[in-house]
């Protein structure tokens, strides 16, 4: 297990006062939360409250399947409550001393059944936190071992139906923190062969309590040869259910304050993309530049002048001579006319 905050804090003052160093582990320990550049998955611990029934454990082993090997299961059951201070300060615990960024308390009672608390910290400190009920759940054995499942560590497609995921604050904040539950690793490019499952995100509200509802639905997904086309090479997905499958009512929200929010999605400069100038992007997502060149003097510009070009030049000239003497003979015959018509003899013979 990961050293908790006070050993941390106590081996760094030791180091500061002159004593001896921090043992070898905490040591390799706080190289590792070193601030880095990319940062890699995030872990997600999966715990028990104090009372949590046999269907809210399935649905944690489930979300360990679908999460693995970035995922922590706790087997014992915990004296937690969420949603006080005391609850988020063993929560806030229990996630650096497993070393997870993310949460999951599973959790029953009379006054909330079937309660699933979603949340992730920031700095070692909770930061969002999501209090769910579940309506219908349909785990993945009850597809049956027939139905292929996900491999581990393949990345999911996940897609968000609904106008309430842009037009609802909170349900806007929900998609964030479902995508970071179950994004897995951060990848530049992904091959097609790798994405084998997708995940869909339904919103909706209850139409008698105007309570906001979020349908989950998981499907394999096979990729077949085109019938309509066997010369494509672009395969055709199919879509299996395989579950997990669960629609869930959001009960109580602790989302991060605006400057705590700031300080979180704050990335370093280095890795920020910086702007091209005169490129634009289009509706379409083709890449439209714009060019800046000086004007060329192409007068005096030489260039490779071969034989035929010589003699078609010399030809041109001449057509150009003897085109301009022939407009001199006339211009001067016309002029010799006048002179002859206005005093009667040749201007030659004057």
């Amino acid at each position: 297990m990961a050293p908790t905050q006070d050993q941390l804090k106590a081996a760094k003052a030791k180091v500061i006062a002159g004593g001896k160093p921090a043992k070898a582990r905490v040591q390799r320990y706080l190289k590792s939360i070193e601030p880095q550049l990319r940062e890699g998955a995030k872990r997600s611990l999966l715990l028990k409250g104090i009372r949590c029934s046999q269907a809210m454990g399935t649905i944690l082993k489930d979300m360990r399947a679908m999460q693995a090997p970035h995922c922590k299961i706790l087997a014992k059951k915990n004296a937690v409550v969420a949603f006080d201070a005391d609850g988020q300060r063993s929560l806030e615990f229990l996630s650096t001393k497993n070393d997870c960024a993310l949460f999951a308390l599973a959790s029953t009672n009379k006054k909330r059944p079937n309660n699933l608390v979603l949340g992730r910290t920031f700095d070692h400190q909770v930061l969002d936190m999501v209090e769910v009920g579940v309506l219908r759940y349909k785990s993945i054995q009850d597809y049956g071992g027939s139905v292929p499942k996900k491999r581990i560590g393949s990345k999911p497609m996940m897609m968000f139906l609904g106008d309430l995921w842009q037009q609802n604050s909170s349900c806007q904040k929900m998609q964030n923190l479902l995508m970071d539950f179950y994004r897995g690793d951060v990848v530049d490019k992904v091959i097609i062969s790798g994405l084998d499952h997708l995940m869909m995100f339904v919103a909706s509200q209850h139409p008698k309590t105007n309570q906001l509802v979020i349908h989950q639905h998981t499907y394999f997904m096979k990729l077949k040869k085109d019938p309509n086309n066997p010369t494509s090479k672009i395969p055709v997905p199919l879509l299996i259910p395989c579950g997990p499958d669960m629609t869930m009512a959001i009960r109580r929200t602790q989302f991060a304050a605006p400057d705590l929010w700031k300080a979180a999605i704050k990335q370093p400069q280095s890795i920020k993309k910086k702007k091209v100038k005169n490129h634009t992007t289009n509706i379409f997502g083709e890449t439209i530049g714009r060019l800046h060149l000086e004007k060329q003097n192409v007068d005096k510009m030489g260039g490779r002048k071969v034989k035929a070009l010589r003699r078609a030049e010399k030809a041109a000239a001449q057509e150009e001579r003897e085109a301009l003497e022939a407009e001199l003979g006339r211009e001067a015959e016309s002029m010799g006319k006048e002179f002859k018509q206005t005093f009667g003899f040749d201007a030659q013979d004057a």
